[in-house]
């Protein structure tokens, strides 16, 4: 006896809602259509709507399914988007008044769906049937576009303030990035609520890797789909809609090739990894009491680029002890060899971090002068600790009038910056680092822009160089370089690649900005600049008056000091 002759004996109605208690009357299917591809539409959701009188639903999700809809014969419902209130009032009046009713919604309609807004108002007793079908989720079909970003414990979290007060949703990303949850985002991005998405992506920066790994998804399944694996730092970048679904990985999410997936756990979580800051025991991570006896009474120099190493050094050499704390491997490869200079090996993390700087004579804040998150976390965590901050600020090479930057065109983004170089036409050299790559390389894209036209200078690490192959840059155009470049190498090699537009940071003489100019002109290429953000107040510009301020610091009692001070260089 097939299901479709007597599809009770396989879905029994009686058994959805009160299974002992079958009502006379109307029916109603809650029915999930997962995320717009009908092939993806349950066969139980099938069957409910074609064998439904009346079908109610959003008219977006009826285009759907309209292959399995008869409007000659059943009574189509719909009503807009924000009117979900009406149609759960809709539907339980059509199955009251005894019509076999279908209520439709996208995704699984009991995950921030239709199936709450009915039972709110489902009248008790019942006086007809109920049914729940359910579908595949946004997140799950994200997830299955990505990879297998989910495997192990995950949360999922709305960001719209609608229903829910918006320091709720700060509260609750908070303790998920504490946890060290994978995380779904929904609702990401409103015309309405532009803010709210990024202030949650620096909560998860508070707990979470910078290069964590996530995952961007529009239109899962439908016309337009867009997929791309990213990095939680690059997300703050990035510009989103509510038809865009965020998955942010845990510490042991990976990236492989086009995909990002997370370890299922148990014996494939290596021993000794990275515990998350706050919020889950971590046997294999120290006590966090013991961090600070370490590293109590030194100089703090968190350096991303090679002048900051430069000046850890230099304090050294004035008789302070150093902890210098640089962003990758590479950083770390470079780092000056120094007895006084101690490398800083322990989790990232601003829970971490708190911990570690506990006692610290002094921050000094060497980082790259576009490195936002980084900084605004230092001078947090200094002001709650009562620990001196000192910044380091590269000074610019742009003249501040707008009205002599010498032909150069100054941006305020990378999307701006791809739609200059889109319409400029020909060879594009990215000379902005590995993290602006995938924002740029999509913006380019949809600019117009052709990928075979895009150059870029990496530095030669394998995660970095299989971040760009796998947004299909192609391989030829692909340098593995460390710097500084000087004009001559830029020029010789921006002419063998025909380069026309050049893009950059105004990352100062300390980043070879000006040798990138100077090759530019030559070259008559165009320079696009992306614009600076605004310094810290009170930054240093002169390394020397910086280790100057240094020495005039009290000295903390009963903390270790080196012999010296040795007298300031004035050269």
């Amino acid at each position: 006896m097939s299901a479709s002759t007597h599809p009770e004996s396989t879905h029994p109605e009686s058994a959805d809602l009160h299974p002992t208690s079958p009502r006379p009357g109307g029916h109603l299917s809650l029915v999930s259509v997962g995320p717009g591809d009908l092939n993806l539409v349950p066969q139980r959701a099938r069957e409910a709507l074609m064998r439904a009188d009346v079908v109610v639903a959003y008219d977006l999700y009826l285009r759907w399914v309209a292959p399995l809809l008869d409007p000659a014969r059943q009574e189509i419902v719909t009503l807009p988007l924000t009117q979900e209130k009406r149609r759960a009032e809709v539907a339980i009046e059509r199955a009251a008044a005894g019509q076999r009713t279908a209520l439709v919604s996208s995704g699984d309609i009991g995950i921030y769906a239709m199936a709450g807004l009915v039972f709110e108002d489902l009248p008790d007793p019942t006086p007809f049937t109920v049914e729940v079908i359910p579908g595949i989720t946004s997140a799950t079909a994200c997830a299955s576009l990505l990879g297998s970003p989910l495997t192990h414990d995950f949360a999922t979290l709305s960001l719209s303030d609608l229903l829910c007060p918006w320091e709720w949703i700060e509260h609750r990303a908070s303790h998920i990035a504490q946890a060290d949850l994978s995380c779904v985002l929904y609702n990401v991005q409103s015309r309405a609520r532009q803010e709210g998405v990024y202030r949650v992506l620096r909560l998860m920066l508070e707990h979470k890797r910078p290069d964590t790994v996530c995952g961007v998804v529009r239109n899962a399944y439908r016309e337009d789909q867009e997929v791309r694996v990213t990095t939680l730092e690059a997300l703050l970048d990035d510009r989103f809609d509510m038809l865009t679904t965020i998955v942010i990985g845990n510490r042991f999410t990976q990236r492989r090739g086009p995909w990002m997936f997370t370890p299922r756990g148990y014996n494939a979580w290596e021993a000794g990894r990275d515990a998350p800051a706050a919020g889950t025991p971590a046997p294999e991570r120290p006590a966090p009491a013991e961090a600070a006896p370490e590293h109590a009474g030194r100089v703090w120099v968190f350096a991303g680029t090679s002048d900051g190493s430069a000046l850890a050094q230099a304090i050294a050499g004035d008789g302070l002890p150093v902890t210098l704390s640089v962003a990758t491997a590479l950083g770390a490869s470079v780092a000056p060899q120094h007895p006084g200079v101690q490398l800083y090996g322990g989790p990232a993390g601003v829970q971490a971090r708190r911990l570690a700087l506990r006692g610290a004579r002094a921050v000094v804040d060497a980082t790259h002068p576009y490195a936002q998150a980084i900084t605004a976390q230092l001078r947090g965590l200094c002001a709650d600790l009562g620990v001196p901050y000192l910044r380091l600020e590269r000074p610019s090479s742009l003249n501040p009038d707008p009205a002599d930057l010498d032909g150069l065109s100054v941006v305020d983004d990378l999307n701006a910056a791809a739609a200059q170089a889109a319409a400029r036409g020909g060879p594009v050299f990215l000379a902005t680092g590995s993290r602006d790559l995938e924002v740029f390389w999509t913006a380019f894209l949809a600019a117009g822009g052709q990928g075979a036209q895009v150059f870029v200078r990496l530095t030669p690490q394998p995660d970095v160089l299989a971040r760009a192959l796998a947004l299909d840059v192609p391989a030829r155009n692909v340098s593995a370089l460390i710097g500084p470049f000087t004009r001559e190498f830029n020029e010789a090699q921006w002419r063998a690649q025909g380069i026309r537009t050049v893009i950059t940071r105004d990352g100062g003489d300390e980043g070879g900005f000006d040798a990138k100019r100077l090759a530019a002109r030559a070259l008559d290429a165009g320079l696009i600049v992306l614009r600076r953000p605004a310094p810290v107040p009170g930054a240093f510009s002169d390394p020397q008056a910086l280790r100057r301020a240094l020495l005039d610091l009290p000295v903390i009692p009963d903390l270790p000091v080196q012999s010296g001070p040795a007298p300031l260089e004035t050269a």
